[in-house]
């Protein structure tokens, strides 16, 4: 699966590059636009594009620097420089920052197209390799894992599967399962559970409710299950847990 971004504030150039590049993603591919620098950097962050088409006068920041930007955090990413402006300067800074081609405007179709193809091509080589290897770089992998872990702090309540939080993070399932546990110490679906748990005991010490609609507020959709679960982590049942903090609050 691919996620291209294209940034460019002319909006019929970018309608331009939006029509070539929509005629060769699949269904499953992923295209965004925006129009300046800093929504560049934003949009990068949020959904971890693995081909970017950058245009390099654009509003808030240029496209060299947002580029820089957006190397700290996606050192793979296969970028086009898109440029009104030939000067050597602007190609030297280009390379340096590993883009995959520097186009001077106005492009022609027939080029814009054969690049974009060629992009495809490298940006596929590297999903093979990074599946193969699992050689992602230790940043970019702390990168995901904090914005994996947010995601499912925010979410733990629903019905959220490692496929789910790997596909928010652009990774396959079998790698990110693999990090995940590298990174953090614990598997996923016992990461999951804790969250579970904890907000459990909470509700318990708080609120009046009843075991079955702890169960439900805390993700779990069958509530014997979640006392089994609940007595495995805590070694006493909910219900037991609840006397024993409203007597220890009673005692503050």
């Amino acid at each position: 699966m691919n996620v291209v971004l294209i940034v460019e504030d002319e909006m019929l150039e970018q309608e331009f590059l939006r029509s070539v590049v929509l005629e060769e993603l699949s269904s499953d591919d992923t295209l965004l636009t925006c129009e300046s620098g800093v929504d560049a950097v934003k949009l990068a962050k949020q959904y971890r594009p693995n081909i970017i088409i950058m245009d390099v006068m654009i509003p808030e920041l240029d496209g060299l620097s947002a580029i820089e930007e957006i190397r700290k955090f996606l050192s793979n990413a296969c970028i086009i420089v898109l440029s009104a402006c030939s000067d050597f300067s602007y190609a030297q800074k280009a390379i340096r920052l590993r883009i995959f081609e520097y186009l001077l405007k106005p492009v022609k179709p027939i080029v814009f197209k054969q690049t974009f193809c060629k992009m495809l091509d490298s940006a596929a080589e590297c999903h093979v390799l990074v599946d193969e290897k699992n050689a992602e770089p230790k940043e970019c992998r702390q990168y995901f894992i904090e914005e994996s872990v947010k995601y499912i702090k925010e979410n733990f309540r629903e019905k959220l599967t490692l496929q789910m939080v790997a596909s928010k993070a652009f990774i396959n399932p079998k790698y990110f399962s693999h990090v995940f546990k590298k990174e953090m110490g614990v598997a996923f679906s016992e990461y999951v559970i804790n969250l579970k748990i904890k907000y459990a005991c909470r509700l318990l010490e708080t609120t009046n409710y009843p075991a079955y609609r702890i169960s439900i507020e805390c993700g779990f959709s069958d509530p014997s299950y979640f006392n089994r679960v609940f007595c495995a982590q805590m070694n006493i049942t909910p219900q037991s847990y609840r006397k024993y903090a409203y007597a220890s609050n009673r005692k503050d």
